[in-house]
C-alpha cells in the first residue's frame, strides 16, 4: 500500500515527541535503562559467558545536552553519560528450535567427516554419483587459468574474490552432506542463521549436481526486494547475465526467460504460477525460503506445494523436492505438517551477544532507543548501531532527533552518522546503510525488521530492539483491516539479537524487561489468522479449491475468518452465494489481476464507468512505494509544495495530479528534485500502469479516460472500498458504516483541515487514535448503486444505510 499521502502531511505530526526528542539529557546516572541482564546462549549459536569488558573510564566530566523535559523524561532515563553498570541474572529463556522427542534433528556435518556420518549416509541403491562430486570447489567455485588481458584481469579478480568470499560461508564444508540430504528426501527442513549463505548457495549446489536436468529451481521470498537482489548476487557469483540461467519474478517485473534454472520468487508469484499449473510441473525443487514469516501466501504454499508433490508421485511423473528453509522456526509443527520431515541444522558463525534488559517498562521506545543510542556512543568502544523502529515516519523522526542531538555533543564526540532504512527510501539512500562506514564515525541505522531477516548490514556491533513492530491486523466482525504496532515474540526478538553478532562479539539492548520478555510469544501469529482472508480465499477458489474450509492449512484460520472472506467476495460480486463457492465471472477475471480483491473490482468497475485510465493510475500508485519523498531537513518545504497538488476531493485526486504533473515535465529529474517526487517509484508506476493495461485489454476492459470530470474516477473507487465508508457526525468525530467505530482523518491528508459529509478510505492506522489514510470524498446517494450486494436501502446518516 503506498504511503505517498502519509508523507503529505507529516509535518503535522506528533509535536510533543518531537520537542522531547529534539533536546536528549546526557547528564547524570541512567535509571531506567540500566542494564540487568547478562550474555544469554541462542539456539544454534555458539555463545560463551563473556566477561564484563575492561574499558577506560572517560575521566573529564560530562558536559550537559539541555534540560532534562519534565518529570516523565526524567524518570525514563535522565543519562546517556556514564558507563552502564552489567550485572549478572541468568541465562536468558530461549525460544527451542531443537526437535521434539518425534523429530529426528540432525547437525549437517563437515565434508572430512561425511563418508562416515551414518544418519545423513545415502542409501545403498543410490551410491555415490558424479553429479555429487561436482559439488566440489572446483566446479561450484570454478577459478579459470590466469587472466591474458587487463579486462580480463579484472573479472578474474572479482572471481578470486567471490571464490574466497563463498568459501568463507559456513554452508560451504557441508556442501555435498546437504545435496546428499536432499537427495533422498522428498522434504527436508534446514535451519540456518542468517548470512550462512543458504539462500545464495544451496541453489547453486543443486544445479552444479544435476537437479535442473529435470525442472527449475525456484526459490520463494516473502519481499520482493528479497528476491531481486539475492538473483542479481547468484547472477554475479555464477557469472551470468541476470534472466539468463539466473532471474527472479516479482509483481509487475520478471527478468527470467525459457533458459532460466534458478529462479527467485515472491511467494505471491509462485502461488499465480500455480494458478496455471497446480503440478508446479517447470519445478524439480521448490525452495521455501524465510518460511518463519509466515506471510498468508506462504502458509497457502505449504498447501499447494505438500499436494503437487503427492499427486506428482502418485502419477509417478518426475518427482517435486521440497525444502523448507528459515534462521529460526517451530521445527516440531513444521516437521509434523510436512509428514514428520527431517531436520537439519547448519552451523552458524554467530559470535557471544551480551543481553541487555530495561530495569522498568519504556513508555516512549523511541525515546528510549534515542538516549540508549548515545549512552552506546559515548562509553562504548568502536562498532555501528543498528535500532529497531516500526515504520518511516517513527524512522525519520528518530533520525532527525539523533542528527540534532549529536550536534550538542562535544566536537570529538559528534562523530555520529544517522541513517534511515525502510522499504519505500529511494535506492541512493538505501546504498549508504551497506557502505564502509567512515574511518572515525559510527553510523547508527534506523531500521524496520526488513534489517531482520532480509538483508544482513556489515560493521553492526551494537542492537537497540524497542521490542514492537507494525502488523496489519484484519477486525473480525467490522470489516476492516488496521495497521497497529505490536509486541514482538521472542523467535523475532532473538532474530534482531543476532544481528549482533555477526562479524565479532557485539551487545544487544532490549528496551523491555526481562518479564516482560518471559511472557512474549514464541512464535508470532501466522498472517493468515490476523488479516483479511478475502484476497487468497479468491486465489484458492481459482485454483480449483472447492473446500476452502477442510484445506491442508499448518495453521487453520477459524470458520468465522473464512466465512467472512467469503461474505466480502460475494459483496464484491465474485461469487454468486456465500454458501456457493464457485466464481463468477466478474470473480475469474479479479482472480487473474495480481491485486487486492478490491482494487481488481475497482478496475473492472471502471469499464461502465469510462474512467479506466485514471484508475489504472490511481491503483498502479497504491500498488508501489511512495511517490512523495523527503527528508526531515525538508519536512515543511516539502509540505508545502505539495499544497499545489492538494484536491478537496481527496487524497486519490490529490495523487493523480502528481502524475498528470508528472508526465507533463516528461519526468523531468530537476522537476522531481524540486517538487520533492521519488522519481524512482513514479518510473515503477509508470511500470506497473503498463502491465494492468494489458491485464485489461485482455479481461475486454477499453482504457478510457473520464476527462477533468472526477464524478465517475470517485464512484469507480467507492465500488471496491464500499466496506470502508465513515461519515461525519454531529460533534465532528467520524463513524465506519457498519462497526460504528470512531475514526480521524489522518494529518497526511489533504482532506485534514475540512470536514467532508462521507468519505471512503484505502487503510487505517492505529497509534494513538484510529486514523484514516488515502481518502476521497464521496455522495452517499452513490453506495447502494456501486455496492448493490452490500446496501439494501438507500439510507446514510439522517439517511442511514442498511447493509446486506
Amino acid at each position: 500500500m503506498s504511503d505517498s499521502c502519509h508523507q503529505a502531511g507529516k509535518a503535522r505530526g506528533s509535536a510533543k515527541r518531537k520537542k522531547r526528542l529534539k533536546n536528549i539529557p546526557v547528564t547524570a546516572e541512567t535509571k531506567r535503562l540500566a542494564p540487568a541482564v547478562t550474555t544469554a546462549q541462542h539456539p544454534e549459536m555458539t555463545i560463551s559467558q563473556t566477561p564484563e569488558r575492561k574499558k577506560k573510564r572517560r575521566s573529564r566530566k560530562r558536559k550537559s545536552l539541555g534540560a532534562t523535559h519534565g518529570s516523565d523524561s526524567a524518570d525514563l532515563c535522565n543519562s546517556v553519560g556514564k558507563k552502564p553498570r552489567l550485572s549478572a541474572d541468568g541465562v536468558a529463556d530461549l525460544p527451542s528450535t531443537s526437535a521434539s522427542p518425534g523429530v529426528k534433528n540432525h547437525n549437517l556435518v563437515n565434508d572430512n567427516n561425511a563418508e562416515t556420518d551414518s544418519k545423513l549416509a545415502p542409501a545403498a541403491a543410490t551410491g555415490r554419483c558424479a553429479e555429487e562430486d561436482a559439488v566440489s570447489a572446483n566446479s561450484v567455485l570454478n577459478s579459470s587459468n590466469e587472466p591474458a588481458d587487463d579486462e580480463d584481469a579484472e573479472r578474474h579478480r572479482i572471481k578470486v574474490h567471490l571464490h574466497k568470499q563463498r568459501k568463507a560461508l559456513p554452508i560451504f564444508p557441508v556442501r555435498k552432506e546437504l545435496v546428499r540430504v536432499i537427495r533422498q528426501r522428498d522434504c527436508v527442513i534446514l535451519i540456518g542463521e542468517t548470512a550462512c549463505g543458504k539462500t545464495t548457495q544451496l541453489p547453486q549446489y543443486l544445479h552444479a549436481t544435476g537437479f535442473t536436468k529435470r525442472g527449475a529451481i525456484g526459490i520463494t521470498q516473502p519481499r520482493r526486494v528479497a528476491a531481486v537482489t539475492v538473483a542479481d548476487r547468484v547472477a554475479m557469483e555464477m557469472g551470468v547475465e541476470l534472466g539468463g540461467l539466473v532471474g527472479y519474478s516479482v509483481r509487475f517485473d520478471d527478468t527470467t526467460s525459457g533458459a532460466t534454472r534458478i529462479k527467485y520468487l515472491t511467494d505471491g508469484m509462485l502461488l499465480r504460477e500455480a494458478l496455471l499449473d497446480p503440478q508446479l510441473r517447470r519445478y524439480s525443487v521448490v525452495v521455501l525460503d524465510e518460511a518463519h514469516e509466515r506471510t498468508v501466501n506462504t502458509d497457502i504454499l505449504f498447501g499447494v506445494v505438500k499436494s503437487a508433490q503427492k499427486e506428482r508421485q502418485r502419477m509417478s511423473t518426475n518427482p517435486l523436492k521440497i525444502v523448507v528453509m528459515s534462521a529460526t522456526m517451530d521445527v516440531d509443527h513444521f516437521s509434523r505438517y510436512f509428514d514428520n520431515a527431517p531436520v537439519y541444522t547448519l552451523e552458524g558463525r554467530q559470535h557471544p551477544i551480551e543481553m541487555m534488559y530495561a530495569v522498568k517498562p519504556q513508555e516512549d521506545y523511541i525515546f528510549s532507543a534515542l538516549v540508549t543510542v548515545f549512552q552506546i556512543h559515548r562509553n562504548q568502544g568502536s562498532g555501528d548501531i543498528l535500532v529497531f523502529c516500526t515504520g518511516q515516519e517513527e524512522i525519520e523522526s528518530a533520525v532527525r532527533a539523533a542528527r540534532e542531538t549529536r550536534l550538542q555533543l562535544d566536537p570529538e564526540e559528534q562523530n555520529v552518522l544517522a541513517l534511515p532504512l525502510y522499504s519505500a527510501l529511494p535506492s541512493s539512500l538505501q546504498l549508504k546503510v551497506f557502505q564502509p562506514t567512515p574511518k572515525g564515525w559510527r553510523k547508527v541505522i534506523f531500521s524496520t525488521n526488513i534489517a531482520e531477516t532480509s538483508i544482513t548490514i556489515p560493521g553492526i556491533k551494537y542492537v537497540v530492539d524497542t521490542g514492537v513492530v507494525k502488523q496489519r491486523t484484519y477486525q473480525p466482525g467490522t470489516g476492516l483491516e488496521v495497521l497497529k504496532v505490536r509486541k514482538i515474540s521472542k523467535a523475532q526478538a532473538w532474530q534482531r539479537a543476532g544481528r549482533a553478532g555477526r562479524e565479532c562479539s557485539g551487545v544487544c539492548y532490549r528496551l523491555f524487561t526481562k518479564r516482560e520478555y518471559e511472557v512474549m510469544k514464541e512464535h508470532s501469529t501466522p498472517e493468515i489468522q490476523r488479516c483479511s482472508l478475502s484476497g487468497v480465499v479468491l486465489q484458492m477458489l481459482a485454483l480449483g479449491i472447492k473446500n476452502i474450509f477442510t484445506f491442508d492449512f499448518m495453521d487453520k484460520p477459524s470458520d468465522k475468518h473464512l466465512m467472512e472472506a467469503l461474505v466480502k467476495l460475494h459483496q464484491l460480486g465474485a461469487i454468486e452465494k456465500k454458501d456457493d463457492l464457485r466464481l463468477t465471472d466478474l470473480g475469474q477475471k479479479m482472480a487473474a489481476f495480481p491485486l487486492e480483491p478490491r482494487f481488481a473490482k475497482i478496475i473492472l468497475c471502471s469499464k461502465e464507468l469510462g474512467c479506466t485510465e485514471e484508475i489504472l493510475t490511481i491503483i498502479s500508485i497504491l500498488s508501489a512505494d511512495s511517490i512523495l519523498y523527503f527528508n526531515e531537513k525538508h519536512r515543511d518545504r516539502a509540505a508545502e509544495v505539495w499544497k499545489k497538488f492538494h484536491s478537496n476531493e481527496g487524497d486519490h485526486v490529490m495523487l493523480l495530479n502528481v502524475y498528470k504533473a508528472y508526465k507533463s515535465v516528461k519526468g523531468n529529474k530537476a522537476w522531481c528534485k524540486e517538487n520533492f517526487i521519488n522519481k524512482k517509484n513514479m518510473l515503477k508506476v509508470i511500470e506497473i500502469r503498463s502491465q494492468l493495461a494489458d491485464l485489461c485489454v485482455k479481461a475486454g476492459v477499453p482504457l478510457r479516460s473520464s476527462g477533468q470530470d472526477s464524478t465517475a474516477f470517485r464512484k469507480c473507487l467507492a465500488s471496491g472500498l464500499f466496506t470502508n465508508v465513515a461519515e461525519l457526525q454531529k460533534n465532528g468525530d467520524y463513524l465506519t458504516l457498519e462497526a460504528r467505530k470512531k475514526v480521524h482523518i489522518h494529518p497526511s491528508s489533504c482532506l485534514f483541515s475540512s470536514s467532508p459529509a462521507c468519505v471512503v478510505f484505502t487503510e487505517m492506522v492505529e497509534t494513538t487514535k484510529c486514523y484514516m489514510r488515502n481518502l476521497t470524498v464521496v455522495d452517499p446517494d452513490w453506495l447502494p448503486d456501486v455496492a448493490p450486494q452490500y446496501f439494501k436501502k438507500k439510507r446514510l446518516g439522517a439517511k442511514a444505510l442498511s447493509l446486506s
